[in-house]
């Protein structure tokens, strides 16, 4: 039986890393009956308005069940975005709860970047080094997750402009996987929200 997943994500290379990230993890996890999962984009400020996140939960599942997902089955609804200046886990609780409300019937869960999903690339530093600029002796930050701007502390490393688009997706599909669980609590948090999923 494939696996089936709706993706709520902030953008362009959101919607092409996450499902790489996403189809990593499974493989590690013995999971390669996998479906291409639907992807909807939201813009990370207006998603978590009232309305606005009920509104693609609704949409979400009609494309999950669309996809032939049913009641007990492996998969649901993920969605991935950015804390920014929010409580990673308070932002996190607020927005399952809503969902549970607006759909009781479909698995929801929601996983947060401690301020930026960069944040997870700089916890696995070590394993990108001589990548897309990443120098041979790069160090994981003592605190990945403590920059208010990643993607600026990632350009600080590199020492060239990060790309959403080209970067991101490149990075997903090499960074380690456990070493990023090892030095970032929300990435951990989004792996263990997939294994749920999963029914791991």
């Amino acid at each position: 039986m494939s696996v089936r997943f709706a993706l709520i994500v902030e953008g362009h290379g959101d919607a092409s890393a996450i499902p790489t990230i996403l189809r990593r993890l499974c493989a590690e996890l013995g999971v390669y009956e996998l479906s291409k999962p639907s992807v909807v984009r939201e813009k990370r400020n207006r998603v978590v308005k009232p309305g606005e996140w009920e509104r693609a939960i609704e949409f979400s599942s009609r494309k999950l069940l669309g996809q032939g997902w049913s009641t007990g089955d492996p998969g649901g609804i993920l969605a991935v975005l950015d804390a920014d200046d929010d409580d990673w886990r308070e932002l996190k609780s607020d927005l399952e709860a809503r969902a549970r409300k607006c759909r009781p019937d479909i698995p929801c869960v929601v996983a947060i970047a401690n301020r930026e999903k960069e944040a997870w690339f700089l916890a696995a530093i070590e394993s990108l080094r001589g990548f897309r600029g990443v120098p041979a002796d790069a160090v994981s930050l003592p605190d990945p997750e403590g920059p208010r701007s990643a993607k600026g502390a990632l350009e600080q490393v590199t020492r060239l402009p990060f790309s959403e688009v080209d970067d991101q997706p490149a990075f997903a599909a090499r960074f380690d996987l456990s070493l990023a669980r090892k030095g970032s609590p929300s990435f951990d948090d989004f792996c263990r929200e997939v294994e749920g999923l999963l029914g791991s």
